[in-house]
């Protein structure tokens, strides 16, 4: 193939080739001239075997193409034959300019007369005119620019057929080429104008050689020729595989390294777990993060090849920690739960599911990172907190909460703690208890509390609402007095605890 290594065939021609632009530049003897006769028959016999080994290789090409039904052989077996198409028509071509060249030339002995074609009339006369092209001639620049384009369009953008299409370029670049004084000359002007009719025609039989050449390479490239270029250690790259993609302080980090060759031609057919791109044929992972913890991601390449599918698995695992959207602030001195109510606790370890967390602690029942805890006796209590890491491990901690009672309620007349009003109001208001700022729903109810009208004395009350002996007090209040409500006695609603004060409250009479 293009820039590999070359047969002794090849190599014998390529020398002949330089040999061949070094004798440009000399005067051309009888001697120079049979040289390149001689020159021009190795490149026809070189043709001549051209053309027999490609036919050969295209008849196993389409072979292939046909045993596997089509799939990568069959799409190269296309591309060769689109090259194959263009590569005859310009060997043509350049026949009938050969057919030019030999014009008047009669063989002696089944043999050109190299010697005595040393003439340049027939092409100088049919190409050239002053320093510009011929119709003719420019019928060559346009075969060429032809052949070229049509090249190019039959291996498109495919990377293993780019050496190829950059060595035909090349070998057909028509810029102006710099001659000895360093001017500038056209293309066919500086390789074939004044030149000896011998000389031209091997060169014309070098240009059916490029052609043939290039007809081969793109064949061979498509039987797979080139798959020791395409293995070479500079297309393969090592790639860090891990167990998984999360990993604990102190947790052994594990996995593999491996080597993989990125390969832009290489497409599946379809592909499970994965989204494929279908101008490149990359599958690319495109998913939502599950839970938190350890997930598994997995799925199924289709190859087609020799007509036959074949499946290639993949699985993996990733790792799902909580999204850094709020901090955890939390103040010291406030680790508190309180007697006799239902203390909702959240526990939670970051990177591990709630259904691998357990928490515990006396008075505690729950689950699933949502606990509630009823402390009992005592001043504190410690939760702890155990999690089930991916490897098997576990992880604890502890946290301990001060226990406190329920705090002293506010007593209330009417609703409020200042309350105002007439004295024949106040005789039918209720006397209540809140736990004011509380986040708990904790209800209070009042049993006992005294009664003080301004000039009469205290008077103790059963229940919460004034009796026959505090109305007959109230009576005696003037406007202005401010009634006290003190000494209140309460229980909470469903709870075994008894508050150890309550506040007072005042009544002013208006």
């Amino acid at each position: 193939m293009a820039g590999g290594k070359l047969t002794p065939r090849q190599k014998m021609i390529n020398l002949m080739y330089l040999v061949f632009i070094a004798m440009l530049a000399m005067n051309m003897s009888k001697e120079v001239l049979s040289a390149f006769g001689l020159m021009n028959e190795k490149f026809e016999a070189a043709n001549q075997s051209s053309i027999s080994n490609n036919e050969q290789m295209m008849l196993a090409l389409d072979l292939k193409a046909t045993e596997a039904k089509g799939g990568e052989f069959g799409a190269a077996a296309a591309t060769a034959h689109k090259v194959e198409a263009a590569t005859k028509k310009f060997y043509d071509f350049v026949a009938t300019l050969k057919a030019e060249v030999l014009t008047g030339v009669e063989p002696e002995d089944g043999k050109l007369p190299y010697e005595s074609m040393d003439k340049a009339d027939n092409l100088d006369n049919s190409w050239f005119q002053g320093e510009g092209y011929t119709k003719r001639g420019q019928e060559v620049i346009t075969a060429i620019e032809t052949f070229k384009s049509e090249v190019k369009a039959a291996l498109g953008d495919e990377k293993k057929y780019a050496p190829v299409l950059k060595e035909i370029l090349g070998k057909f670049d028509l810029s102006d080429v710099a001659n000895k004084e360093g001017l500038k000359d056209k293309y066919l002007n500086y390789h074939f104008k004044g030149f000896p009719a011998i000389a031209s025609l091997a060169k014309l039989t070098a240009w059916q050689n490029d052609a043939k050449k290039l007809e081969s390479d793109v064949i061979s490239v498509a039987l797979g020729k080139a798959a020791v270029e395409t293995a070479s250690y500079s297309n393969y790259q090592a790639i860090v595989v891990l167990d998984k993609n999360a990993y604990f302080q102190g947790e052994k980090v594990t996995g593999k390294v491996v080597l993989g060759r990125y390969d832009e031609n290489t497409k599946p057919q379809s592909v499970t777990g994965a989204v494929l791109d279908p101008a490149t044929g990359q599958a690319k992972i495109n998913l939502t993060a599950g839970g938190v913890g350890e997930q598994k991601i997995g799925g199924q390449f289709t190859f087609v090849e020799d007509g036959k599918t074949i499946p290639l698995k993949f699985d993996g695992t990733y790792v799902v920690v909580p999204r850094p959207n709020s901090a955890t602030i939390s103040a010291d001195k406030m680790n508190v739960v309180y007697r006799g109510v239902d203390n909702p606790i959240s526990v939670s370890f970051a990177g591990i599911s709630t259904n691998n967390v357990f928490a515990s602690a006396p008075g505690m029942t729950g689950g699933n990172g949502k606990y509630i805890l009823r402390p009992g006796s005592g001043t504190e209590v410690v939760v702890t907190a155990t999690g089930k890491l991916p490897d098997g491990t576990t992880a604890t901690d502890k946290k301990p909460f001060r226990i406190k009672g329920l705090p002293s309620p506010t007593g209330k007349i009417r609703g409020e703690v200042d309350a105002k009003g007439s004295a024949s109001n106040l005789e039918s208001c209720q006397i209540t208890a809140a736990l004011e700022d509380f986040d708990f729903p904790v209800s209070v109810n009042v049993t006992q509390f005294t009664i003080k009208v301004p000039g009469q004395p205290t008077v103790v009350v059963n229940g919460n609402r004034m009796d026959s002996n505090a109305r007959s007090k109230i009576k005696l209040a003037k406007r202005g007095d401010v009634v006290v409500i003190n000494n209140i006695k309460a229980n909470f609603t469903g709870i075994n605890q008894v508050p150890k004060t309550v506040s007072a409250c005042t009544f002013e009479v208006q």
